[in-house]
Protein backbone atom coordinates (compact mmCIF):
# COMPACT_ATOMS: atom_id res chain seq x y z
CA UNK A 1 0.00 0.00 0.00
CA UNK A 2 1.39 3.37 -0.26
CA UNK A 3 2.90 5.92 2.17
CA UNK A 4 1.20 8.72 2.41
CA UNK A 5 3.49 11.45 2.28
CA UNK A 6 1.42 14.46 0.62
CA UNK A 7 1.71 18.21 1.81
CA UNK A 8 -0.14 18.54 5.00
CA UNK A 9 -1.05 22.53 5.44
CA UNK A 10 -1.73 25.04 2.36
CA UNK A 11 -4.25 24.57 -0.67
CA UNK A 12 -2.72 21.24 -2.12
CA UNK A 13 -3.52 19.89 1.47
CA UNK A 14 -6.44 17.08 1.34
CA UNK A 15 -9.49 17.92 2.95
CA UNK A 16 -11.27 16.00 5.33
CA UNK A 17 -13.98 13.80 4.12
CA UNK A 18 -17.48 13.54 4.99
CA UNK A 19 -17.28 9.87 4.45
CA UNK A 20 -14.86 7.33 3.23
CA UNK A 21 -15.49 3.73 2.35
CA UNK A 22 -14.16 0.66 0.55
CA UNK A 23 -15.43 -0.32 -2.67
CA UNK A 24 -15.05 -3.65 -4.36
CA UNK A 25 -14.11 -3.99 -8.10
CA UNK A 26 -14.99 -6.61 -10.59
CA UNK A 27 -12.17 -8.94 -9.47
CA UNK A 28 -12.47 -8.30 -5.83
CA UNK A 29 -9.51 -5.26 -5.92
CA UNK A 30 -10.56 -2.72 -2.97
CA UNK A 31 -10.83 0.67 -3.69
CA UNK A 32 -10.47 3.41 -1.43
CA UNK A 33 -13.44 6.06 -1.90
CA UNK A 34 -13.77 9.73 -0.06
CA UNK A 35 -16.91 11.73 -0.47
CA UNK A 36 -16.90 15.37 0.20
CA UNK A 37 -19.54 18.16 0.34
CA UNK A 38 -23.33 18.13 0.98
CA UNK A 39 -25.40 15.42 0.19
CA UNK A 40 -27.87 17.02 -1.91
CA UNK A 41 -25.76 18.84 -3.97
CA UNK A 42 -24.44 18.24 -7.74
CA UNK A 43 -22.50 15.16 -8.28
CA UNK A 44 -18.46 15.45 -9.74
CA UNK A 45 -16.67 12.20 -9.67
CA UNK A 46 -13.04 12.82 -9.75
CA UNK A 47 -10.24 9.88 -11.07
CA UNK A 48 -6.51 10.46 -10.31
CA UNK A 49 -3.42 9.83 -12.68
CA UNK A 50 -0.73 7.40 -12.95
CA UNK A 51 1.55 7.00 -9.79
CA UNK A 52 -1.13 9.72 -8.05
CA UNK A 53 -3.90 9.51 -5.28
CA UNK A 54 -7.04 11.28 -3.83
CA UNK A 55 -4.41 14.28 -2.67
CA UNK A 56 -3.92 15.44 -6.20
CA UNK A 57 -7.72 16.56 -6.45
CA UNK A 58 -7.36 18.95 -3.02
CA UNK A 59 -7.60 22.19 -4.72
CA UNK A 60 -10.66 21.02 -6.55
CA UNK A 61 -12.08 19.29 -3.60
CA UNK A 62 -12.24 21.82 -1.64
CA UNK A 63 -13.13 24.27 -4.15
CA UNK A 64 -15.86 22.44 -5.13
CA UNK A 65 -17.09 20.90 -2.04
CA UNK A 66 -19.39 24.31 -0.93
CA UNK A 67 -21.78 23.18 -3.56
CA UNK A 68 -21.22 20.18 -4.86
CA UNK A 69 -21.00 16.33 -3.76
CA UNK A 70 -17.23 15.20 -4.63
CA UNK A 71 -16.41 11.98 -5.10
CA UNK A 72 -12.29 11.10 -5.45
CA UNK A 73 -11.00 7.50 -5.23
CA UNK A 74 -7.71 5.89 -5.48
CA UNK A 75 -6.37 3.78 -8.07
CA UNK A 76 -5.73 0.36 -7.22
CA UNK A 77 -2.38 0.15 -5.97
CA UNK A 78 -2.32 3.97 -5.35
CA UNK A 79 -3.31 6.05 -2.15
CA UNK A 80 -4.91 3.91 0.59
CA UNK A 81 -6.36 1.39 -2.51
CA UNK A 82 -4.22 -2.24 -2.48
CA UNK A 83 -2.48 -3.23 -4.66
CA UNK A 84 -4.33 -5.59 -6.76
CA UNK A 85 -2.94 -9.37 -6.86
CA UNK A 86 -4.28 -10.02 -10.69
CA UNK A 87 -1.68 -8.69 -12.99
CA UNK A 88 -0.88 -7.79 -15.79
CA UNK A 89 -2.90 -4.60 -14.97
CA UNK A 90 -5.06 -3.57 -18.09
CA UNK A 91 -7.27 -0.89 -18.97
CA UNK A 92 -10.06 -3.36 -18.58
CA UNK A 93 -9.34 -2.70 -14.52
CA UNK A 94 -9.71 1.23 -14.78
CA UNK A 95 -13.03 0.47 -16.46
CA UNK A 96 -14.25 -1.84 -13.56
CA UNK A 97 -12.91 0.54 -10.76
CA UNK A 98 -14.85 3.45 -12.18
CA UNK A 99 -18.37 1.47 -12.97
CA UNK A 100 -18.03 0.07 -9.33
CA UNK A 101 -17.20 3.44 -7.89
CA UNK A 102 -20.46 5.14 -10.00
CA UNK A 103 -22.26 2.15 -8.39
CA UNK A 104 -21.20 2.65 -5.21
CA UNK A 105 -21.36 6.10 -4.71
CA UNK A 106 -24.21 7.49 -7.03
CA UNK A 107 -28.16 6.88 -7.06
CA UNK A 108 -29.74 4.92 -10.13
CA UNK A 109 -29.60 7.18 -12.45
CA UNK A 110 -28.25 10.16 -11.23
CA UNK A 111 -26.20 11.93 -13.18
CA UNK A 112 -22.59 13.68 -12.66
CA UNK A 113 -19.84 15.35 -14.17
CA UNK A 114 -16.84 12.96 -14.25
CA UNK A 115 -13.38 14.33 -14.63
CA UNK A 116 -10.44 12.74 -14.97
CA UNK A 117 -6.81 13.36 -15.17
CA UNK A 118 -4.26 11.23 -17.24
CA UNK A 119 -4.63 8.09 -16.29
CA UNK A 120 -7.77 9.22 -14.81
CA UNK A 121 -8.75 10.40 -18.54
CA UNK A 122 -7.92 7.36 -19.79
CA UNK A 123 -10.40 5.55 -17.48
CA UNK A 124 -12.91 7.63 -18.75
CA UNK A 125 -12.12 6.48 -22.43
CA UNK A 126 -11.66 2.98 -21.08
CA UNK A 127 -15.31 3.05 -19.52
CA UNK A 128 -17.17 4.71 -22.49
CA UNK A 129 -19.26 1.47 -23.36
CA UNK A 130 -20.17 0.82 -19.89
CA UNK A 131 -23.60 0.84 -18.67
CA UNK A 132 -22.41 2.50 -15.99
CA UNK A 133 -20.49 4.94 -17.13
CA UNK A 134 -23.27 5.69 -19.82
CA UNK A 135 -26.17 5.89 -16.81
CA UNK A 136 -24.38 8.28 -14.82
CA UNK A 137 -21.90 10.84 -17.41
CA UNK A 138 -23.77 13.84 -17.74
CA UNK A 139 -20.50 15.46 -19.02
CA UNK A 140 -17.13 14.50 -19.29
CA UNK A 141 -13.69 16.23 -18.40
CA UNK A 142 -10.37 15.19 -19.86
CA UNK A 143 -7.69 16.63 -18.40
CA UNK A 144 -4.14 16.30 -19.70
CA UNK A 145 -4.30 13.07 -21.15
CA UNK A 146 -3.78 10.77 -23.68
CA UNK A 147 -6.04 7.95 -26.21
CA UNK A 148 -2.37 6.00 -27.84
CA UNK A 149 0.86 6.89 -28.85
CA UNK A 150 2.02 8.09 -25.02
CA UNK A 151 5.84 7.00 -25.15
CA UNK A 152 6.53 7.56 -28.40
CA UNK A 153 5.40 11.16 -28.43
CA UNK A 154 6.63 12.05 -24.89
CA UNK A 155 9.38 14.63 -24.63
CA UNK A 156 10.41 13.83 -21.12
CA UNK A 157 13.41 12.42 -22.69
CA UNK A 158 15.51 16.04 -23.37
CA UNK A 159 17.42 17.07 -26.58
CA UNK A 160 16.36 13.82 -28.35
CA UNK A 161 14.62 14.10 -31.30
CA UNK A 162 11.12 11.74 -31.87
CA UNK A 163 12.36 8.38 -33.31
CA UNK A 164 13.33 4.91 -31.99
CA UNK A 165 16.24 5.96 -29.65
CA UNK A 166 13.96 8.75 -27.79
CA UNK A 167 10.72 6.04 -27.75
CA UNK A 168 13.58 3.52 -26.33
CA UNK A 169 14.88 5.56 -23.71
CA UNK A 170 11.14 7.29 -22.37
CA UNK A 171 10.01 3.36 -22.20
CA UNK A 172 13.42 2.42 -20.00
CA UNK A 173 12.62 5.80 -17.60
CA UNK A 174 8.55 5.06 -17.27
CA UNK A 175 9.33 1.55 -16.71
CA UNK A 176 11.85 1.55 -14.46
CA UNK A 177 11.60 -0.33 -11.34
CA UNK A 178 14.31 1.75 -9.45
CA UNK A 179 12.81 3.13 -6.13
CA UNK A 180 12.46 7.05 -6.10
CA UNK A 181 13.35 8.02 -2.74
CA UNK A 182 12.64 11.00 -0.64
CA UNK A 183 11.82 13.82 -2.13
CA UNK A 184 14.96 16.11 -2.64
CA UNK A 185 15.80 18.93 -4.67
CA UNK A 186 17.40 16.88 -7.34
CA UNK A 187 14.14 15.18 -7.07
CA UNK A 188 11.93 17.88 -7.21
CA UNK A 189 14.36 19.68 -10.37
CA UNK A 190 13.30 16.04 -12.26
CA UNK A 191 9.85 16.33 -11.46
CA UNK A 192 9.16 19.55 -12.21
CA UNK A 193 11.19 19.31 -15.68
CA UNK A 194 9.58 16.30 -16.54
CA UNK A 195 5.81 16.51 -15.72
CA UNK A 196 5.58 20.81 -15.16
CA UNK A 197 5.71 23.67 -16.78
CA UNK A 198 8.84 25.64 -16.27
CA UNK A 199 6.43 28.51 -13.89
CA UNK A 200 5.16 25.93 -11.79
CA UNK A 201 5.81 27.50 -8.23
CA UNK A 202 8.17 25.21 -4.96
CA UNK A 203 4.63 24.83 -3.11
CA UNK A 204 3.23 23.01 -6.30
CA UNK A 205 6.19 20.91 -7.24
CA UNK A 206 6.50 19.77 -3.71
CA UNK A 207 2.31 19.15 -3.55
CA UNK A 208 3.28 16.81 -6.74
CA UNK A 209 6.34 15.11 -5.73
CA UNK A 210 4.94 14.48 -2.47
CA UNK A 211 2.45 12.50 -3.89
CA UNK A 212 4.50 10.75 -6.89
CA UNK A 213 7.00 9.33 -4.81
CA UNK A 214 4.70 7.80 -2.43
CA UNK A 215 3.51 5.37 -4.91
CA UNK A 216 5.09 1.74 -4.59
CA UNK A 217 7.45 1.26 -7.21
CA UNK A 218 5.68 -2.11 -8.38
CA UNK A 219 2.23 -0.03 -8.99
CA UNK A 220 4.36 2.30 -10.97
CA UNK A 221 5.97 -0.10 -12.70
CA UNK A 222 2.68 -2.42 -13.39
CA UNK A 223 0.93 0.71 -14.38
CA UNK A 224 3.92 1.69 -16.90
CA UNK A 225 3.44 -1.20 -19.20
CA UNK A 226 -0.15 -0.36 -19.67
CA UNK A 227 0.67 3.44 -20.90
CA UNK A 228 2.72 2.06 -23.20
CA UNK A 229 0.45 0.07 -24.97
CA UNK A 230 -2.42 2.40 -24.58
CA UNK A 231 -4.56 1.97 -27.84
CA UNK A 232 -8.10 3.74 -26.62
CA UNK A 233 -8.16 6.04 -29.98
CA UNK A 234 -11.45 3.97 -30.90
CA UNK A 235 -13.39 4.45 -27.78
CA UNK A 236 -13.21 8.20 -28.39
CA UNK A 237 -16.38 7.74 -30.57
CA UNK A 238 -18.22 5.72 -27.42
CA UNK A 239 -18.07 9.17 -25.59
CA UNK A 240 -21.44 10.54 -27.31
CA UNK A 241 -21.56 12.91 -23.48
CA UNK A 242 -20.50 16.25 -23.77
CA UNK A 243 -16.79 16.33 -22.86
CA UNK A 244 -14.31 19.19 -22.31
CA UNK A 245 -10.44 19.02 -22.92
CA UNK A 246 -7.95 20.66 -21.15
CA UNK A 247 -4.04 20.32 -21.92
CA UNK A 248 -1.00 22.59 -21.01
CA UNK A 249 1.25 23.56 -23.51
CA UNK A 250 4.22 22.83 -22.18
CA UNK A 251 3.60 19.21 -21.14
CA UNK A 252 6.33 16.83 -22.29
CA UNK A 253 4.63 13.54 -20.88
CA UNK A 254 0.90 13.86 -22.76
CA UNK A 255 1.51 16.75 -25.53
CA UNK A 256 -0.74 19.39 -26.84
CA UNK A 257 -1.37 16.61 -30.03
CA UNK A 258 -2.96 14.31 -27.91
CA UNK A 259 -5.56 16.95 -26.62
CA UNK A 260 -5.92 18.55 -30.18
CA UNK A 261 -6.47 14.57 -31.76
CA UNK A 262 -8.96 14.09 -28.52
CA UNK A 263 -11.17 16.95 -29.74
CA UNK A 264 -10.88 16.22 -32.97
CA UNK A 265 -12.11 13.00 -32.78
CA UNK A 266 -14.97 13.64 -30.31
CA UNK A 267 -18.36 13.13 -31.62
CA UNK A 268 -19.39 16.31 -29.09
CA UNK A 269 -16.60 18.01 -28.04
CA UNK A 270 -17.45 20.72 -25.46
CA UNK A 271 -14.68 22.53 -26.18
CA UNK A 272 -10.37 22.37 -26.23
CA UNK A 273 -8.46 24.43 -23.54
CA UNK A 274 -5.28 24.72 -24.26
CA UNK A 275 -3.16 26.43 -21.26
CA UNK A 276 0.07 28.35 -21.95
CA UNK A 277 2.69 27.04 -19.85
CA UNK A 278 1.79 24.61 -18.17
CA UNK A 279 2.75 21.24 -18.24
CA UNK A 280 1.74 18.01 -17.53
CA UNK A 281 -0.14 18.31 -13.70
CA UNK A 282 -3.06 20.99 -14.82
CA UNK A 283 -5.10 20.36 -11.86
CA UNK A 284 -2.60 21.64 -9.77
CA UNK A 285 -0.72 24.06 -11.96
CA UNK A 286 -3.50 25.85 -12.77
CA UNK A 287 -6.45 24.61 -10.13
CA UNK A 288 -8.73 27.13 -10.59
CA UNK A 289 -8.91 26.79 -14.37
CA UNK A 290 -9.19 23.26 -13.70
CA UNK A 291 -11.95 23.75 -11.39
CA UNK A 292 -13.86 26.45 -12.84
CA UNK A 293 -14.21 23.85 -16.49
CA UNK A 294 -15.72 21.38 -14.04
CA UNK A 295 -17.98 24.09 -12.22
CA UNK A 296 -19.05 24.65 -15.68
CA UNK A 297 -20.15 21.66 -16.95
CA UNK A 298 -21.73 20.85 -14.19
CA UNK A 299 -23.73 24.33 -14.14
CA UNK A 300 -24.30 23.50 -17.84
CA UNK A 301 -25.29 19.81 -17.60
CA UNK A 302 -26.56 18.82 -14.58
CA UNK A 303 -29.54 20.69 -14.35
CA UNK A 304 -32.14 19.74 -11.51
CA UNK A 305 -35.48 18.17 -12.67
CA UNK A 306 -37.21 21.11 -11.38
CA UNK A 307 -35.18 23.64 -13.66
CA UNK A 308 -35.58 20.71 -16.52
CA UNK A 309 -39.62 21.41 -16.27
CA UNK A 310 -39.45 25.11 -16.24
CA UNK A 311 -37.66 25.09 -19.28
CA UNK A 312 -39.55 22.77 -21.01
CA UNK A 313 -42.81 25.04 -19.94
Amino acid sequence: MSRLTHVRTGPYAPPVPVEESTVTSADGARLHVEVHGPADAPAVVLAHGWTCSTAFWAAQVRALAADHRVVVYDQRGHGRSPAAAQLPYTTDMLADDLEAVLRATLAPGQRAVLAGHSMGGMTMMAAATRPAFREHAAAVLLCSTGSSRLVAEAKVVPLLPAGRLRTRLTREILGSKAPLGPVTPVARRILKYATMGPGSSPDKVEACARIVHACPRGVRHGWSHVLDVLQLDENLRELTMPVAVVGGSADRFTPLVHARRIAAALPNCAGLTELPGLGHMTPVEAPQAVTEKIRELAATYLMSDSEKGADAA
